[in-house]
């Protein structure tokens, strides 16, 4: 991921059974291009032994404060200087604690205390002492000093115990800490989106819908959130998961996704119309379903309501983002859609080359031409759009 191309990570692991997380974690980060250097507690490695950690991140192990291998003595010192960010994960009740109170008693600790970078936790522990009043106030008080706290889930854990306490998996560490690095340009801007596909009703179990998977939609929602917006997104029938702090509303049909888009869009500052929806629905649904026969079966279709269109043509609209699956001529196509229905952006690109898939190959349409995207995953090219369209909204912020 391009998120970690060049970025130094430290990544700080105490003492608790989801050491073996990290390890996970150091793997995923190295692949994806970032420098890892791991610090650990002695604790820590009562676990998880460090040799392992320098396996996979090819790089020294820092356990000690007093280390003899730096030329000045101050490990504590140097190994946060130049770094991007540094990650505490697993973070223990005790080492919470420790945070929230600038102790400072081994190496971990003294080069959070002295760090040049952001600071993130990710805390692990059984649920009593997470629910525990001390660790209540010590959270509180590193939020308020501006440390960013991932997790914990809820879960079995080790103990045999089930609740909150959990530390994060390492896939979701990794999409997190890369969400924290991306530049933030749309903090306070509102973004709705609609994603997925549609469903209209045949009968009880059959209806009209199309292959898309919701992956473009949720990928842009991702990257809007990354990006430092308020996001909202209407969903059709997905199974995409929903990126922490979105609102989702989710919904059926194209006109239940038409009323949730109508109630959420007061307030918003952009609109993207990333949904398949269905152009037309039955006239009637069947009240059972329909029996085969021989005989032949027609069916009356009647217009779906144009979302998109009409956010457009408000008054008061925000500025508005639409999507053109193409099978043929898409210049042409989606050209005409964002002239006809007075968009500021339009999304092209040919069904063939990413509906339903992990990869996609899109062309920006504005006032100013035509704005080929490389061709890449999904994510990757979300955060590309989002990039465009912050500039179009502000120039300033690119």
């Amino acid at each position: 991921m391009a998120e970690f191309s060049g970025k130094r990570i430290v990544l700080g692991i105490t003492g608790g059974v989801a050491a073996y997380k990290a390890a996970e974690l150091v793997r995923l980060l190295g692949k994806a291009g970032a420098t890892v250097d791991v610090a650990m507690t002695q604790a820590a490695t009562h676990f998880v032994g460090a040799p392992t950690f320098q396996a996979l991140s090819g790089r020294p192990v820092w356990t000690d404060l007093w280390d003899s291998r730096p030329n000045n003595g101050m490990a504590h010192i140097d190994l946060t200087r130049g770094a991007d960010a540094c990650l505490i994960a697993p973070a223990s009740a005790d080492f919470l604690a420790k945070l929230a109170h600038g102790f400072a008693d081994d190496l971990l600790s003294t080069l959070c205390l002295a760090r040049d970078c952001p600071l993130l936790a990710a805390p692990a522990m059984n649920r009593q002492m997470w629910e525990n009043p001390a660790t209540r106030r010590n959270v509180a008080q590193l939020r308020a000093d501006g440390v960013t706290l991932l997790g914990p889930a809820s879960g079995e854990q080790a103990c045999g115990e089930t609740g909150e306490g959990r530390m994060l998996e390492a896939a979701e560490l990794f999409d997190e800490l890369a969400a924290f690095l991306q530049p933030k340009r749309l903090k306070g801007r509102r973004v709705l989106l609609t994603a997925g596909p549609t469903f209209e009703a045949l009968d009880p179990v059959r209806g009209i819908t199309n292959s898309s998977s919701g992956r473009m939609g949720f990928a842009l929602v991702r990257a809007f959130r990354d990006a430092g917006a308020e996001v909202t997104v209407v969903a059709g029938p997905t199974s995409q998961t929903t990126p922490r702090g979105v609102k989702r509303i989710d919904v059926v049909s194209a006109r239940e996704m038409r009323d949730a888009v109508m109630a959420a869009l007061p307030g918003q500052h952009v609109f993207v119309g990333v949904a398949a929806v269905a152009d037309y629905r039955p006239v009637a649904a069947a009240e059972h379903k329909i029996k085969k026969s021989d005989a032949h079966l027609r069916l009356e279709l009647e217009p779906n309501p144009d979302i998109l269109a009409e956010v457009a043509s408000r008054p008061d609209a925000p500025f508005c983002v639409g999507f053109a699956a193409e099978s043929r001529n898409l210049a042409e196509y989606a050209e005409g859609k964002r002239a006809a229905k007075k968009l500021a952006l339009v999304v092209g690109n040919l069904v063939q080359d990413g509906l339903g898939g992990d990869t996609n190959n899109v062309t920006l349409f504005d006032g100013k031409g035509a704005h080929p995207l490389p061709p890449g995953d999904k994510l990757a090219i979300a955060r590309d759009i989002v990039a465009h369209i912050t500039g179009m909204i502000d120039p300033c912020t690119v």
